[in-house]
C-alpha cells in the first residue's frame, strides 16, 4: 500500500490548468482527493471527487471542508490554486475590480485555511500549499493588482508558516512563472481603461499569450506540490519550471539597474 493511501488533499480550481494536473498528481501519489470548482463539470480531472465551492462565498467554504470532514474523517492537505488574472495598467482598474481580484486571490485562500487549520492543529499534522507566482517575488508592468495579490499572499504564508509550525503544520508557497494552460487567456482586463495605455497592455497581454504557448506544462507545478506534500521537511517556497528559476536567480544576482531595462524591453517599453 502506498504510504499515502490514508491521506486527503483539497485542491481549489481543481477544473482545468494546475489545478487539474496537481489533483491527479496527488491521486497517483496515494492521495483521497476533493476538487473544487464554481461550477458543475461533466469531465473532471481523473479520480478526483469535485464538488462547487465559490472560495468567495464562507458558507461554500465551510459546507465544503464540513463534507470532506465527514467523508473522509480528516484533511492532511489543502491546496490553494483557486485564482483570477488581472491584466492592464494600475490606473485602469476600479477599486470594486482590484477588491474582487484579492477576494478570490487572497480572502479565497485565507477562508480556507481558516476552515481547515483547527482540524489540523488537533491531528497535529498538516500541509497548506499556496499557489503563488514568481510575479509574488518580480512584480511587472500591467500586473501591479495581480502581483500585489500574489505580494500579499507571499507575506501571508511564510508569517502563517512561522505561527502553525509549532503544531506540525506546513505553509509551502509554490512560485511559477508562465504556464500552459487557460489562466493567461481567462485573465480579466481592466474595467476603466484609459487610452494612453491601450498600445501597451496590448503588447502585455501579447507578450503573456506568446510566453504561455511556449511555456512548461502544468504537471510542473504539480509536481511541485507532491513534493512540498510529501516531504519530510517541507520548504517555505518551490520555485516551479525552469523560467521561474531563471527570473528568481536573475533577480537576486543581477544589478537592479541592468534587471529593470531588461524587464522593460522584453515588454516592450522604453528603456
Amino acid at each position: 500500500m502506498n504510504a499515502h493511501s490514508a491521506k486527503t488533499a483539497i485542491v481549489t480550481g481543481a477544473s482545468s490548468g494546475i489545478g487539474r494536473a496537481t489533483a491527479e498528481a496527488l491521486v497517483r501519489a496515494g492521495f483521497t482527493v476533493f476538487g473544487t470548482s464554481r461550477r458543475a463539470h461533466d469531465n473532471g480531472p481523473r479520480g478526483v471527487t469535485m464538488m462547487i465551492c465559490d472560495v468567495t462565498d464562507q458558507a461554500a467554504v465551510a459546507a465544503l471542508v464540513s463534507t470532506v470532514q465527514e467523508r473522509a474523517g480528516h484533511i492532511d492537505v489543502l491546496v490553494n490554486n483557486a485564482g483570477i488574472g488581472l491584466v492592464g495598467g494600475a490606473e485602469e482598474s476600479s477599486i470594486s475590480q482590484v477588491r474582487a481580484l484579492f477576494d478570490v486571490n487572497l480572502f479565497g485562500v485565507i477562508r480556507l485555511t481558516n476552515a481547515v487549520l483547527p482540524s489540523m492543529r488537533q491531528r497535529g499534522h498538516g500541509r497548506i500549499i499556496n499557489i503563488s507566482s514568481i510575479l509574488g517575488l518580480i512584480p511587472a508592468p500591467y500586473s501591479a493588482h495581480y502581483s500585489a495579490t500574489k505580494h500579499a499572499l507571499e507575506g501571508y504564508s511564510e508569517s502563517l508558516d512561522h505561527e502553525t509550525r509549532a503544531f506540525n503544520v506546513r505553509v509551502s508557497l509554490i512560485e511559477p512563472a508562465y504556464m500552459r494552460g487557460v489562466f493567461e487567456q481567462n485573465a480579466l482586463g481592466p474595467d476603466s481603461a484609459v487610452q494612453d495605455y491601450d498600445q501597451a497592455r496590448t503588447r502585455a497581454r501579447k507578450h503573456e499569450r506568446d510566453a504561455a504557448s511556449v511555456a512548461e506544462p502544468p504537471e510542473v507545478v504539480a509536481e511541485a506540490v507532491v513534493l512540498a506534500a510529501t516531504a519530510a521537511r517541507p520548504r517555505q517556497r518551490y520555485t516551479a519550471g525552469k523560467l521561474a528559476r531563471k527570473v528568481s536567480m536573475l533577480r537576486r544576482f543581477v544589478p537592479a539597474h541592468a534587471f529593470d531595462k531588461s524587464l522593460r524591453k522584453q515588454m516592450g517599453l522604453p528603456v
